[in-house]
């Protein structure tokens, strides 16, 4: 076996029977591999369900996060589940306790995947493993030359009661999502990754006699860092993360923020329209491929929920590859996935980004999201979004954004004694 990504030894396992026809039943588990750039990303997934008729549900699981399958089926063995607000699939064969199949889709291709029923608990966590563990604890800073001038990100990792490791890093765009895993000893570094319908991701972080983390992308050739606490970053004198209010701005804050586009209808939406006027705007941009996209859209739903009826709007402006502008089957699965009830406009490819939100200077992060006072004024900009699997910044977040709401909404009262 490939030891380059290695599935945690005390990996969580729920254990149910295959029935011998090979239909599924209710909360059936399957643990393995996808080899991706001849690496083995561990991947687990749960059938959840069945009918008669062949119909089953499945999900991707990391940790505490599903990601659900939109349909599926399963027939003499022959499984396909879509998951299509990533326009992916999964399709395969299950033949005795092994399920065979691949991933992907048209953006990304697809990768083979090797399941196999779990059969059992795994071995208790070593005691020496879990004080380890501890060790990593807490928020690191990785040092980078980032494309989009970062000089760090954070890197936050939460030792689990189950004896593995949750790790999440935050990049300007957003977080990785939850990363699990465990030690390797063999290799004397940990692995820690996620299989979710947005595809792989894959992380080795080896602790060094300095007290430094060696962090390292086995997906990606080059990609290899170097991690400290934060306060001996400071001592080296080295920058901190950027600030998602610090990556994007705009040319002139005296000129109303302009958009333009149709939306899913065909019907044209632009700025100017009536249910605009003196609200309070959010503009998020973004696109169905995005994996913080996903993350940020039931966060903006609720928003719009709590605020819509004081004067709250919300555009979407989603940017989609030109095959997908012809159909946006995706971006369609997107809106009913999260039930979106704000307004969600097709505005371009992502290509055409700099050409359809001109009055934007350095935008390049997704999401990236413009709050708009009642004149149509930017008053701030957020690059990308920490997700819930940041934990303390998403509640920082959360409560950092009802606040600016909060106060937008209110300058209407003001103004008006």
């Amino acid at each position: 076996m490939n030891r380059n990504v290695v599935l945690s030894f005390f990996a969580l396992a729920f254990v149910f029977p295959l029935a011998a026809t090979g239909r599924a039943q209710t909360g059936e588990s399957w643990s393995g591999f996808a080899t991706v750039s001849d690496q083995q990303v561990p991947v687990h997934l749960l059938l959840s369900s069945s009918s008669a008729e062949g119909n089953v549900t499945g999900s991707f699981v990391n940790g505490a996060q599903r990601s659900a399958a939109s349909s599926g089926e399963l027939h003499g063995g022959h499984v396909v589940l879509n998951f299509d607000y990533f326009a992916k699939k999964l399709e395969g064969d299950i033949q005795g306790d092994s399920l065979t199949a691949t991933y992907g889709g048209e953006r990304g291709g697809s990768v083979p995947l090797t399941l196999h029923k779990d059969v059992g608990p795994t071995a208790r966590v070593p005691e020496a493993v879990r004080k380890q563990n501890a060790l990593l604890r807490g928020d690191w800073e990785i040092a980078v030359q980032s494309p989009k001038g970062e000089s760090a990100w954070t890197l936050r990792v939460t030792p689990r009661a189950q004896g593995d490791i949750k790790a999440v890093i935050l990049r300007i765009d957003g977080d990785t999502n939850g990363l699990y895993g465990g030690f390797d000893p063999a290799r004397g570094l940990y692995s820690v990754s996620h299989f979710s319908a947005a595809g792989p991701a894959v992380f080795t972080l080896k602790l060094n006699k300095d007290g430094t983390l060696q962090v390292a992308n086995p997906l990606k050739e080059g990609q290899q860092w170097v991690a400290r606490r934060p306060a001996e970053a400071r001592k080296e004198n080295l920058p901190p993360p950027t600030k998602s209010t610090e990556q994007t701005s705009v040319l002139d804050k005296a000129a109303p923020f302009h958009f333009s586009a149709p939306g899913l209808d065909g019907k044209l939406v632009t700025n100017s329209d009536a249910k605009f006027h003196d609200k309070v705007v959010i503009v998020a941009i973004g696109g169905s491929w995005c994996p913080n996209c996903h993350d940020e859209a039931p966060f903006l739903a609720e928003l719009y929920r709590q605020y819509h009826g004081r004067g709250l709007e919300i555009v979407n402006l989603s940017f989609e590859e030109e095959s997908q502008l012809k159909d946006p089957q995706r971006l369609r699965a997107f809106v009913k996935r999260y039930q979106l009830p704000y307004t969600v406009l097709v505005a371009g490819t992502p290509a055409d980004l700099s050409a359809k939100v001109p009055q934007a200077k350095n935008l390049n992060c997704w999401p990236t999201t413009f709050f708009l006072d009642r004149r149509g004024l930017v008053r701030e900009v957020h690059a990308g979004f920490s997700g819930p699997e940041t934990g303390a910044s998403f509640v920082h977040l959360k409560d950092e954004t009802d606040k600016l709401v909060e106060k937008l909404l209110a300058e209407k009262e003001v103004a008006s004694k």
